[in-house]
């Protein structure tokens, strides 16, 4: 998954990034309102973050810009989780009126931070458990552990935010543009020809007929083969 994080305590807000990264997902900070609401509105994220009390633009006008913006932005529909320190049940509330998807009060455990998120992913995907499954292949998405059988594969950080990106979006195909979106972190080159040789690794360790290639213009791209599962 490719996470932004708006919490403007540098502490919270690394400690977060880093055990997301941990487990293999991609990972913007900011530190403020304003700046999260820019690279909300200007980067496609898998979830969002979102501190209450936040500088320059507190956390709940910056979801109400995204949910009441008319445009396409892409934090419209993504999903948020809010942090807050404050206990009033009415911001809770609020929050809930203005779009979020999840909340948790501060002080909070990491786990149930990642949880919880990993909740809101599949929700929106249409998954109830944490394992999705094609045949016999297994992606647990909290730890990110890929099996066939029971028995492990060995995939890179790269090849695991890649995969797990197409098995929970498995009714669609996935633009080269689009994966490269939420491979990369903001400040790195989305270079969407790498994306084929990922591609190309992946087949090699995983079952030869899994991801299919789509051919079409801008409307081609790669999917998990539909036809090919049987875990129906």
């Amino acid at each position: 998954m490719k996470i932004l994080i708006i919490e403007d305590d540098p502490q919270l807000n690394d400690q977060l990034a880093s055990a997301l990264r941990h487990e293999n997902h991609t990972v913007d900070q900011a530190f403020d309102g304003e700046q999260g609401e820019l690279l909300g509105s200007d980067e496609v994220y898998d979830a969002i973050v979102l501190d209450l009390g936040l500088p320059i633009l507190d956390g709940l006008s910056v979801l109400k810009s995204w949910r009441d913006n008319p445009d396409d932005i892409p934090a419209k529909n993504t999903p948020v989780l809010i942090l807050t320190a404050r206990q009033d049940w009415s911001d809770a509330l609020r929050a809930f009126e203005s779009g979020a998807d999840d909340y948790v009060r501060k002080p909070y455990h990491v786990e149930e931070v990642l949880a919880r998120l990993g909740a809101i992913v599949r929700r929106k995907a249409g998954f109830s458990s944490p394992v999705l499954r094609w045949g016999p292949l297994a992606l647990n998405t909290g730890s990110g552990r890929v099996t066939i059988n029971g028995n492990p594969v060995s995939l890179t950080a790269y090849e695991t935010k890649l995969f797990s990106y197409m098995m929970h979006n498995q009714d669609r195909i996935l633009s080269r543009a689009e994966i490269s979106e939420h491979v990369y972190e903001a400040d790195n080159d989305k270079d969407s020809n790498t994306i084929d040789v990922f591609i190309g690794r992946l087949r090699k360790k995983l079952p030869d007929t899994i991801i299919e290639t789509v051919r079409g213009g801008t409307l081609g791209g790669y999917r998990i083969n539909p036809r090919e599962n049987t875990d129906e």
